[in-house]
């Protein structure tokens, strides 16, 4: 087992990694309070995990939350399912919500602890590998809307994250690819030598064998860690994690919640953002074509299978929280392993990159 901690003072928490951590009680139940648990999970995971999860929690008062599976899914109706199962079940201000699933579960169940009551504890126990590395640290929080993705919720942090591996054995392949997306990120945006771990390591990755998953983790969770604990509401350095995602969420947006995965939006985005980068003069086609054979040896996407309209896709980019002051702010490589936030572009060539993808 491996643990870090991302150091946010007051709300500094630790983030467990290993194998069989689910069948350990005390990883769990040291950063429950109160008496009263709500586990939040959803169609497909909770018949996996959610009786293993139940039996560590035998001196607690527990309820159960089950919702549809699927980004269609997240938005403020599904949220209010927790917010009435909490409330029918006489929920009080020293409850404790515990994520089990994915993104999507993990993003609803810590929007409705922020909420419920004005803020209760919550725990996450990431099931994908997406989520693992990604979207279970750092205390973003929220649902989507018609309009953007994301754009209602608020930062609040969890009590602990919990970080099975052995989850990952009943993950189908293509979202544990979509889950290295989100791990190729760390690399191309700050750290060099990660991206290179990938690339020799990417048969064991992409096999899931155990020591290379972990590792990667690892590293991925201290890099955003790291970030986070430095700038916790994205005031600065912390939009880097955004590389890839403005594009890739008006790829989701455009085309519908759900007809792409989260990590495969990303990875294209992630490719978009490349090209953009060669046009700036940032960097060479070579860095270019590295970036697209990463991308595609751990089975992810560099290009729609579908069409966008363009200025579909433009408006929907312009629709996006890290849009200010009517300027779409970009992640662009200058190399690759030093990514920068800009709204210093040629728009001729932002344009020109939308139409060669749409």
């Amino acid at each position: 087992m491996k643990k870090l901690n991302l150091n946010l003072g007051e709300k500094s928490y630790p983030i467990y990694i290993g194998e069989n951590l689910l069948s350990q009680a005390d990883y769990l139940t040291k950063h429950i309070s109160g008496n009263q648990v709500m586990i939040v999970s959803n169609t497909t995971v909770a018949p996996l995990y959610i009786d293993k999860v139940k039996s560590l929690l035998t001196d607690f008062e527990v309820c159960e939350v089950i919702l549809p599976d699927g980004e269609q899914y997240k938005n403020l109706d599904t949220v209010n399912q927790i917010f009435t199962s909490l409330l029918e079940n006489r929920f009080d201000r020293s409850s404790t919500l515990i994520a089990l699933g994915g993104g999507v579960v993990g993003d609803m169940t810590g929007f409705a602890a922020a909420s419920y009551q004005r803020g209760v504890n919550f725990i996450q126990i990431p099931t994908t590998l997406l989520s693992q590395v990604d979207s279970s640290v750092g205390g973003k929080t929220g649902v989507n809307h018609p309009l953007g993705k994301n754009m209602i919720g608020a930062f609040y942090q969890p009590k602990a994250v919990i970080i099975d591996v052995d989850t990952l054995d009943t993950l189908p392949n293509r979202e544990f690819s979509a889950g290295m997306a989100e791990v190729i990120k760390y690399g191309l945006l700050g750290n060099e030598n990660f991206l290179s771990f990938i690339e020799k390591n990417v048969d064991s990755l992409m096999n899931k064998e155990k020591s290379s998953v972990i590792d990667a983790i690892y590293q991925s969770c201290k890099d955003k860690a790291n970030i986070v604990a430095e700038d916790e509401l994205e005031a600065g350095k912390r939009a880097l994690l955004n590389l890839g995602h403005t594009f890739g969420h008006a790829i989701e947006n455009s085309m519908g919640y759900g007809n792409y995965l989260h990590g495969e939006a990303i990875s294209i985005g992630m490719y978009m953002a490349a090209v953009m980068s060669e046009k700036e003069g940032f960097i060479d086609q070579s860095q270019v074509s590295r970036v697209k054979s990463i991308l595609e040896n751990c089975e992810l996407p560099t290009r729609l299978t579908g069409k966008i309209n363009f200025s579909d896709f433009s408006k929907s980019m312009s629709v996006d929280k890290k849009v200010l002051k009517g300027k779409i702010r970009l992640v662009l490589l200058n190399p690759i392993g030093a990514a920068f936030v800009s709204d210093d572009y040629h728009k001729e060539f932002l344009d020109q990159t939308i139409k060669e993808f749409c």
